[in-house]
């Protein structure tokens, strides 16, 4: 089968493996679509995401979707020609959670995800003519979400556990700060909740053009020396710049909510954080998801359409060019798939 593979930075290739076959308790999955996240880009680019190093040749892809082709002994519940999407983490480790994370397994200390080298050996991705996964991980798709949508369920899990992590935010103003393809999935996601009006900010005139078609309400382009909305109950940052939180804080109603959903780097960086302090702000983290993956399957299914932020596709053998692609803002893009069947 052929598998886009990731052998060190710079150093992305199409190669030919051998075919997995469905062991006791597995079904193995014919792709057909993938996504391309930020990490994706980061072992591309630089070899690493994070503080995960690759340490050798790594699959990538964790926003996959396809249908079921084989079927391992002891599953029952799925069938062959199936159409599924993943929840992408395995929990490891002999750990007892706290009482105080109980139903919050995204903060388990140890978590094999797809397409990622915290691990060695590391854990092969999705982005691949076939995956093998345990039947657990499986997350059927109703007839009306296609393996196309159903390849960004995963990212769409992301916005919708940052979501939840404000609160109720029905009938709310809501801000979010950064409409790459996180940001536009925040946006989404917060009217899908039923937030009454949502903001959203971008250096980029393509990725607010995204966000509005997600159903930001308002754009606001800070290249354009736009100002950020007043007051909102609820902001998100999604862009991962520290530089960019000061003037969000400052947007935030006293006593309103923060949710930092965007990735911030990893060692010191300046931020401006007086009116956390002044203004009485509740900043709260969001890491991933719990079981989101889910609830994003039902929302597509009621409606949520995740289409315009999908703005390019490739075959594999352009994967190359997909990642080309995705990494270079200047091309307007904002999700870009890879069409792995």
């Amino acid at each position: 089968m052929k598998a886009v593979t990731v052998f060190g930075a710079g150093d992305l290739r199409v190669v030919e493996v051998e075919d997995p076959q469905a062991g006791s308790g597995q079904v193995r999955v014919a792709m057909e679509w993938g996504g391309i996240c930020g990490s994706d880009l980061g072992y591309w680019k630089h070899g690493a995401t994070g503080t995960a190093i690759l340490r050798e040749p790594l699959v990538l892809g964790h926003e996959v979707a396809g249908r079921i082709d084989q079927i391992g002994d002891g599953v029952e519940g799925l069938e062959i020609g199936q159409a599924v999407t993943f929840n992408p983490a395995t929990l490891v480790g002999d750990h007892v959670m706290p009482a105080h994370l109980e139903g919050r397994d995204n903060l388990w200390p140890e978590v094999r995800y797809f397409g990622s080298a915290a691990f060695l050996p590391h854990e092969q991705g999705g982005f691949s003519t076939y995956r093998v996964v345990r039947a657990e991980q499986i997350r059927p798709l109703p007839d009306s979400v296609s393996t196309r949508h159903g390849a960004v369920a995963e990212p769409l899990g992301v916005a919708i556990h940052a979501v939840g992590r404000a609160g109720n935010v029905a009938g709310k103003r809501v801000l979010v700060n950064g409409a790459g393809p996180i940001g536009a999935l925040v946006v989404a996601a917060a009217k899908h909740a039923g937030a009454g009006e949502v903001w959203a900010a971008d250096l980029s005139a393509p990725a607010l053009a995204v966000a509005a078609g997600m159903g930001a309400d308002r754009v606001v382009d800070r290249s354009a020396g736009e100002e950020l909305p007043q007051d909102v109950d609820v902001a998100f940052d999604a862009s991962g710049a520290p530089r960019a939180l000061g003037d969000v804080f400052l947007a935030v109603v006293r006593g309103g909510r923060f949710v930092q959903v965007g990735n911030l780097p990893a060692g010191e960086a300046p931020v401006a954080l007086g009116q956390l302090v002044t203004r009485e702000i509740e900043y709260v983290g969001s890491y991933r998801f719990v079981d989101e993956v889910t609830d994003a399957v039902q929302a597509m299914a009621d409606g949520l359409d995740v289409e315009p932020l999908i703005t390019h596709t490739f075959g594999i053998d352009e994967a190359q060019r997909a990642f080309e692609t995705a990494g270079d803002r200047t091309t307007g893009s904002s999700k870009v798939l890879i069409e792995l069947g």
